[in-house]
């Protein structure tokens, strides 16, 4: 078991109590990376590897970066992503996520539950349509980013996160990478991250960034007559949600710059992959 952080210096006192929630972890991990993401580290406890980057990378970038830091020590199966402001409230978790890729070889993300200091999970943290019960786990076609474990030989053969994204949607892209190559998913609603209760920034990038990478999502991985019916759906959605007239330019500026930018290497899902995602609850055109 690998542990990966990533930080862009701004939350010390939270990165410290992190680590500190993860030392305490009754089977301990065998690795602690923590990267500096465009700036510098903080003093690391003893036995952390700390890794300054120069320049900000992003999500997707920062999190390559330990990924392939853990896989230079030859001796992690298992990644877990933690958010740096995130909170490990239990003493068992490394030890619940070691046992359920023990049981199934196939097992390539576990999704953990993101919940504030009262136990509250927001609509947005749980990784399917259907969100009237966060604490009803199962096979899902997601997972989330603040808290989360992988599989390093589904890293291997998937290609681990994309670099291009910078954030947003990255999360999205490797799962169905994930799916299409014959792993699961699992979100297992007790192991919990405790994580401040917050609200996805609305700024011109968060945008811009979502809309561009959607269209990369779709441009990249879905079957040619799904396309343009996943990116109407979400044009449909985003005009009715986005109440914001500068939003909306953003948007929309990020969409045509999806279309027109180079967004790597197109690998269509296979059809199968969209009927298994069909029958976990969501189909891949939403």
């Amino acid at each position: 078991m690998g542990v990966a952080v990533l930080t862009m210096g701004t939350r010390p006192v939270e990165l410290r109590a992190l680590l500190d929630s993860v030392a305490k972890q009754r089977e301990p991990a065998r690795r602690i990376v923590v990267i500096g993401n465009g700036a510098p580290l903080p003093e690391l406890p003893e036995g952390v590897i700390g890794v300054e980057l120069d320049t900000n990378l992003g999500v997707s970038g920062g999190r390559n970066v330990a990924m392939r830091k853990l896989r230079e020590a030859g001796d992690v199966d298992v990644l877990v992503d933690l958010d740096d402001d995130g909170l490990l409230i239990e003493a068992d978790v490394i030890t619940r996520v070691a046992d359920l890729y023990e049981a199934d070889p196939k097992l390539g993300i576990v999704s953990f539950r993101i919940a504030d200091e009262t136990g509250f999970t927001q609509r947005r943290h749980v990784p399917r349509l259907r969100v009237d019960d966060p604490m009803r786990g199962g096979e899902v076609t997601t997972f989330l980013g603040g808290g989360h474990a992988l599989s390093m030989p589904m890293l291997e053969e998937t290609g681990g996160w994309p670099d291009e994204f910078f954030f947003t949607h990255e999360e999205t892209d490797l799962a169905w990478r994930a799916l299409d190559a014959g792993w699961k998913i699992q979100y297992e609603p007790k192991l919990v991250l405790q994580h401040p209760r917050t609200s996805p920034a609305r700024h011109a990038e968060f945008y811009r960034m979502t809309a561009r990478n959607r269209v990369w999502l779709a441009r990249r991985h879905l079957p040619a007559l799904l396309v343009p019916i996943y990116l109407g759906t979400w044009i449909l959605l985003t005009v009715a949600r986005t109440h914001s007239a500068s939003g909306l330019r953003a948007w929309f500026g990020g969409f045509f710059e999806g279309v027109r930018t180079a967004c790597g290497s197109r690998r269509p899902m296979r059809w199968r992959t969209v009927g298994r995602m069909t029958q976990l609850g969501r189909p891949p055109v939403i």
